[in-house]
């Protein structure tokens, strides 16, 4: 698998899901859970997530039609704090993600009136990291995600 062809299509699938907004592209599946779909040439993008408060899913990469590539979520808003407020500063961060690592949002964003803090540790192969908005007073937001390769071989 071409890693870098892998990073680049998580890039721009990133940025028309979630982060970009785009509920038009999303799907609300029987189980209640949502979908957001993107599809380029060979490879396919499937997030599936359930959410709300807090909200939790995974991402599926396929290749021609064989699946190569995951990432699980969970995250949440904390109870006192109002996550329309918060939202819509994590998808600010989520549209500035790396694009040698596109997995959340950078580093580090500073920005109106909170800070997003990111860390993991691995790349696009296997990878697993936390992210967390604060706010001057504390943290407001957090998330942690794993993924990677899968199906690279055959299984015992």
């Amino acid at each position: 698998m071409d890693q870098n062809r892998l990073k680049e299509f998580i890039f721009a699938a990133n940025l028309s899901g979630y982060a970009g907004g785009k509920a038009k592209n999303w799907t609300k599946e029987a189980d209640r859970s949502t979908t957001i779909k993107f599809e380029k040439g060979d490879w396919l993008y499937l997030d599936n997530f359930y959410g709300g408060e807090p909200y939790g899913g995974r991402t599926i990469v396929f290749f021609q039609n064989q699946p190569i590539w995951i990432m699980v979520y969970y995250g949440w808003v904390e109870p006192t704090i109002n996550p329309k407020e918060v939202y819509p500063f994590l998808r600010e961060a989520l549209l500035q993600m790396p694009q040698d690592s596109p997995f959340r949002g950078p580093k580090e964003l500073i920005s109106h009136f909170y800070r997003y803090l990111n860390s993991w540790s691995g790349d696009v192969s296997r990878f697993s990291g936390q992210e967390k908005i604060i706010s001057p007073l504390q943290a407001v937001y957090q998330a942690s995600y794993l993924g990677g390769l899968v199906d690279q071989q055959p299984a015992v």
